[in-house]
Formats: C-alpha cells, sequence, structure tokens
C-alpha cells in the first residue's frame, strides 16, 4: 500500500485519552484483561463478576450502555444524554474519564462522551481473544471455523506464552490460510459501525473492486486532491489498496473518516449514524468527484461516474386518471429500492388494538411480498389528486411503481425505522424479512407490469428489456440488531458460497441459517454475469491489489 499523502492529517486523537496513557501507560489496559469474556460467537464483552449481572454503580440500573472505569473499576450507565452516570463518575473523579463499554469492550471517554480508538488497547484485547480460544489435544490453541465439518487449525503456541506479537503474527496466518483475500476487519472509530458495515458491501461489490484496483482512481496520480482538497475516490481507493494487500491485521479507516466528515459537515460526529444515509452520501460524494469533474454525461442524461454504472437504475412511475383512464409516466433515476415491511397495513380502526400492533412489528415478511408491495397500484389520497391533461382537473388517480432499467448491483433497503412527524415518535420494526439467495427481478420490470395490467395483451413496449439479465445473486446483508437508540450495524458478506461475518475488527466464518435469521437492513445483489466474470480464483492467490488477477468488467471500468 502507498504512502498517504503528508499534507493531510487525522482527527484530532482524545486529549483526555492521552493524558491517561501518559499517566498510567497500559497498566489499566493489562488490568481489564482479567474481565475479558468471549462469547460461543467470538463477540468479546465485558463481565466483571462472572456469576452476577453487572450494574451501575450509581442507580443499580442494568439497562442502556454501561462502562467500567480503566482507573476504579467501576460500573456506570449512559441512558440518555440527561441520564450519564459515566460522565457523572468522571467529573466527581480527577483523572477517571476513560473507561470501557462493557458490551463491545471498546474504549470510551466519559468526558468527551464518545468512542476513542487506541491501538494499544486493540492489542490487548486481541491476544486475550487468542488465549481464550479452544485447546486442542496438544495442548495448543486450536479455532473451530466449521462446527458442521469440525475443521480445526492448530496455531502451535502454548497457551503458557506471553509473546503478543508471536500471538498476533499466528492469528494473522491463519487468517492468511483460510480467508479469501480481501477480507479484512475494520476497526471501530467510536460508533462507526455503520460506515464499516457499508463500506464492507463496497469493497466486495465486483464492478465497484474491479474500478478500483484496476487503477481507473489512483489517489497517487488524482489531480483534484491537494494540500487545500480532500478527495474522497482517493481515500476510497487508499481502502481498496489496504484491504487486498494481504494484510489480515484490522485495518482503521480514519483518513477515509475525515475525509467523509468534511464532505458531509452535517453528519461529522461521533454519534452513531444510519447506515443506509452513509451509503447515499458515499454515492453522492463519489458522483461530485468523479461524475462533475469528468463531465461523464450522456445524451440521455445519464451519468457515467462509477457510483451511477454500478448502482443507478430507474424506475418508473404511472399516474392512471379514474375518472378517463388517462395515464401520466415519469422515470426518476434511483441507487436503491426502498421497501416497506408491513405487506399488510391494517385499518384505521385496528391500530388501537395491541395485538395487531404487536403483529405489524415482530411478524415474518418475504422479499417477494415486500417487491409486491412496492410495484403494487395504489389510490392517492384526497389531498393527492393528480392534474389530468385530458379532463383539465384533479381527478382520483392510482399510482403505480416499476422498474424501468435495473442496475449492475441491486441494493435493496428495508425500512425498520418508522418516524412519525405528527405522533412525534420513532420505532423500530423488528418484523423478519425471509430473502432469497437467487433473485428473479423479471415480475417487477417495467414491461411486466405494464403487460400485466393490460391482461398480458402482446404488444410492442418502448424500451423492451428483453436484453437485460435479471437473475440476480446476494453478496452482502447489512444487518441492524438492537434499539432504534444504541443498536448495532454488522455485515454479512458471502465470498465462494461461504458466509463471513464482518463485525467490525472480527471476521467469522458462519453458517447461511445465521444469516437468514438476522435482521437485514441493506441487501446487496449483484448480476449473475458480473458475479461469475472474474476469471481465477481471488480466495488463495496473494497477488498485487492492482495485479492483472482483476479482470475489468465489461461496461463497469
Amino acid at each position: 500500500m502507498s504512502s498517504r499523502n503528508p499534507s493531510y492529517t487525522s482527527p484530532n486523537p482524545c486529549k483526555h485519552l492521552a493524558d491517561y496513557k501518559l499517566k498510567h501507560g497500559l497498566n489499566g489496559y493489562n488490568l481489564i484483561q482479567n474481565y475479558i469474556k468471549i462469547s460461543p460467537h467470538g463477540r468479546t464483552m465485558i463481565h466483571k463478576c462472572k456469576s452476577e449481572t453487572p450494574i451501575c454503580s450509581f442507580c443499580s440500573g442494568y439497562k442502556g450502555r454501561l462502562y467500567i472505569c480503566l482507573i476504579c473499576s467501576s460500573v456506570s450507565c449512559c441512558l440518555s444524554p440527561d441520564s450519564n452516570h459515566a460522565l457523572f463518575h468522571a467529573q466527581s473523579q480527577d483523572g477517571h474519564e476513560i473507561a470501557v463499554d462493557m458490551e463491545r469492550a471498546e474504549l470510551y471517554c466519559c468526558i468527551c462522551c464518545d468512542q476513542v480508538y487506541d491501538p494499544d488497547f486493540d492489542k490487548a484485547v486481541m491476544c486475550k481473544h487468542i488465549l481464550r480460544l479452544p485447546r486442542t489435544e496438544n495442548g495448543f490453541v486450536g479455532y473451530c471455523l466449521r462446527s458442521s465439518k469440525r475443521k480445526r487449525l492448530s496455531f502451535g503456541v502454548d497457551l503458557n506464552s506471553k509473546d503478543a506479537k508471536r500471538l498476533v503474527s499466528m492469528r494473522d496466518h491463519r487468517s492468511k490460510s483460510c480467508f479469501p483475500l480481501g477480507l479484512r476487519g475494520l476497526n471501530n472509530l467510536g460508533n462507526t459501525c455503520f460506515m464499516n458495515s457499508v463500506l464492507q458491501a463496497l469493497l466486495h461489490a465486483p464492478p465497484l473492486r474491479n474500478y478500483f484496483l484496476s487503477d481507473h482512481h489512483n489517489h497517487e496520480t488524482c489531480r483534484k486532491r491537494s494540500s487545500e482538497r480532500l478527495c474522497l475516490p482517493c481515500d476510497i481507493d487508499v481502502i481498496f489498496s489496504a484491504v487486498f494487500s494481504g494484510d489480515r491485521n484490522p485495518y482503521s479507516p480514519a483518513q477515509f473518516l475525515y475525509s467523509w466528515w468534511q464532505h458531509s459537515e452535517d453528519l461529522a460526529c461521533y454519534e452513531q449514524q444510519d447506515a443506509h444515509e452513509f451509503f447515499i452520501s458515499i454515492l453522492d460524494r463519489i458522483h461530485e468527484k468523479e461524475g462533475k469533474a469528468r463531465n461523464t454525461i450522456k445524451e440521455n442524461g445519464d451519468c457515467q461516474c462509477i457510483a451511477h454504472r454500478v448502482f443507478s437504475g430507474m424506475l418508473r412511475s404511472d399516474v392512471t386518471c379514474m375518472t378517463c383512464g388517462f395515464t401520466s409516466t415519469t422515470y426518476d433515476p434511483c441507487v436503491d429500492i426502498s421497501l416497506d415491511l408491513n405487506t399488510n397495513t391494517p385499518s384505521s380502526t385496528n391500530l388501537a388494538n395491541k395485538s395487531i400492533k404487536l403483529a405489524e412489528n415482530t411478524g415474518t415478511t418475504t422479499l417477494a411480498g415486500c417487491l409486491d408491495l412496492f410495484t403494487r397500484p395504489e389510490k392517492l389520497g384526497s389531498d393527492q389528486k393528480f392534474f389530468c391533461q385530458n379532463c383539465q382537473e384533479r381527478q382520483d388517480s392510482l399510482k403505480q411503481m416499476s422498474i424501468r432499467r435495473l442496475p449492475s448491483v441491486l441494493c435493496l433497503h428495508v425500512k425498520r425505522f418508522e418516524h412519525s412527524p405528527i405522533k412525534k415518535m420513532s420505532r423500530k420494526i423488528d418484523r423478519h424479512l425471509q430473502f432469497p439467495f437467487s433473485l428473479d427481478m423479471s415480475p417487477y420490470l417495467s414491461s411486466s407490469i405494464v403487460r400485466k395490467r393490460f391482461g398480458n395483451r402482446i404488444f410492442a413496449f418502448e424500451g423492451d428489456e428483453s436484453d437485460i439479465s435479471t437473475d440476480f445473486e446476494v453478496f452482502a446483508v447489512v444487518t441492524h440488531s438492537g434499539m432504534l437508540e444504541s443498536g448495532h450495524y454488522v455485515t454479512y458478506l458471502r465470498l465462494k458460497n461461504q458466509w463471513y461475518k464482518c463485525d467490525d475488527a472480527w471476521i467469522t466464518e458462519v453458517d447461511k441459517e445465521v444469516v437468514r435469521a438476522s435482521q437485514s437492513y441493506l441487501i446487496y445483489y449483484v448480476q449473475k454475469v458480473l458475479s461469475h466474470q472474474v476469471s481465477e480464483d481471488l480466495s488463495c492467490v496473494p497477488v498485487s491489489p492492482r495485479g492483472d488477477a482483476f479482470v475489468p468488467i465489461a461496461g463497469c471500468c
């Protein structure tokens, strides 16, 4: 990986963390290792007492986030900005600013009210994580890769060894032997799981991956990057180079985060953000640099920047007058399709029934049902009457959506978060969504919808999509777990028919049933013809990230 431009600076580190390390060094990190616990799924957490549920030392509560102080080991909670006992503890005790999130084993500054990152702390957690792995018959550390096949791989390191560097190098050796090239964890820089989850999906989108690894945007030769201007595609190119370099240590995308903050100042903070909003924001920033700078606009208005060439499709909207039958058709570009989870919307009289509300929030929905709802005709309300050009007045009308053009990579956004401006409240929908790994989108194309509307009559359809591939394969699923206020994003990647869970810095193999049972939020599909077009198996060949093994996909590079 090439060195970065020295004119760029990363975000300023937390001064409270710097003061803590200056006074105490790594003593607190070594102490916290005694409380580290590894869940059966490989998740690292902090348990001060194995037999008791951790509670806040101030209110004896256990809800919200719990933090353990690195100085005195006291536990305090943070339910909301108005009920922040972690902040109260730090303000009442001089030098007690740094704590550890007990649920996620991550550093937290109680004064800044933000997560902070320190590579020394990550090393301490990783070493303890490796030491807690199961012991084999020979007394060495083993790691169960697939429980169904009961495969084990020996590290060759004795459990009594305290050489941290050797442990980490052995962990990397195991990863290089078992995981595909390009599978690398991303460090959480402070509530940035939303960013890491989307980045993992983008890094493994075949057309986007081939574009950057084929040197179509090189951060070393980019003219748009200078000491005064940031270039987000350059920082994305740096991440691609780092992830596909063969290095298995978790990567910290700090420079990318800083660059994104400069382009999206309204989202520049360490608070948790929405993964879908971040995805849209990234594509917009790429378009600003790649599309407008190169003036790559076709005569038909289609942008030829890499973001739109990969993710952009076209939606068709038909509004039909219910009086005379006149239809007004409009086309709108889109980079994703947002789907409602509640496919059976109850009437207003039933909304007062608590059992109906519970069924709305906890039932099961299929992806086919969501797509059917998306393309189903709906009657517009009285306040949305359509001005009919034939009747020359506003009339009741029916609106129907369909897909005019499919993208190379299809992003389906599941609406799990509802915001009601009238009731001034928000909620998360926990309904389970069943989605297929192979998806046929032909029933939702405009040609199919229009023909079905007219009784499947055979007639010439303007712009027939018969030459467009409608078969898609899923390759990434971004999931959200937890509550609306304090949830966590995780990405599941499908590489060579094996699923991998990308939980920030941790990468683990999982069974496909785990993916099916997850709360999907963003589902990424790629056209089958593109997913099988790369000629070489990149999972075991340690090639250069800009090597010839990455064949540019036709129409995408």
